[in-house]
């Protein structure tokens, strides 16, 4: 079990990896788009994201406000990429491009400073 949570975790940072990267490259390449491995990324990261919560629930050591805010900003998260891929935008608002950025970012800082 501990090699499957181990899985599970390191997939979900090769998510966030994916989304931040993704962006990343975008601004570098001066296109506020989402692209393609912005939308994968946070994709693998609500997946896990949920099955990791569903194993620390099970053991009994999940921090259920700290579990919540992430999912709520992951989700929100996938919302700010997923309507501007699904309607096949080339650009989007640079406030909207830029605040997927640091809810990003954001979304980071919950997960490694909130204990």
């Amino acid at each position: 079990m501990e090699f499957v949570h181990l899985l599970l975790r390191y997939l979900h940072l090769l998510g966030f990896a994916a989304v931040f990267g993704g962006w990343l490259v975008a601004l570098l390449a001066k296109r506020l788009n989402v692209n393609a491995a912005m939308l994968y990324g946070i994709a693998a990261q609500l997946a896990t994201g949920i099955v990791l919560y569903g194993i620390a629930s099970a053991e009994g050591d999940a921090n259920h406000a700290k579990l919540g805010v992430k999912f709520l900003l992951a989700l929100l998260l996938a919302v700010m990429i997923a309507i501007p891929a699904w309607k096949k935008r080339e650009t989007v608002a640079a406030g909207h491009f830029y605040a997927t950025g640091a809810l990003t970012a954001v979304t980071a800082g919950v997960a490694v400073f909130w204990t």
